[in-house]
């Protein structure tokens, strides 16, 4: 019993303590997040889901959807991206078309 109550108050303590630590340029959340604020900068809220990864050595391709909330629209904007992440670097972007049947477009060199 003791050893419970010591790890709940363990982890209520560390809940309180205002997160300090950046995280680096390497870290996929990060990378990310960068991109969906600098796609849509004026966007009031957005968040997004990570569809599939896939690696091969220190490339990664990142399947990411995005729901984003701008300013003068009722409806929040669905987007699907491709990713290039090289060595924790966005190299290369390519829009996904929602629309079935629909063409994608020509990747953008970040």
């Amino acid at each position: 019993m003791g050893s419970r109550f010591f790890l709940t108050a363990a982890l209520i303590g560390m809940l309180g303590l205002p997160v300090t630590v950046e995280a680096s340029t390497g870290d996929l959340g990060s990378i990310i997040e960068k991109f969906i604020v600098r796609q849509f900068p004026d966007s009031i809220g957005h968040y997004w889901v990570i569809n599939d990864t896939q690696w091969d050595g220190d490339e990664m391709i990142v399947d990411v959807h995005t729901i984003v909330k701008e300013r003068r629209e009722d409806d929040p904007t669905l987007s699907r991206f491709l990713l290039l992440i090289v060595a924790g670097d966005l190299k290369g972007v390519q829009n996904i078309p929602l629309d079935p049947g629909a063409d994608c477009r020509a990747e953008e060199d970040v």
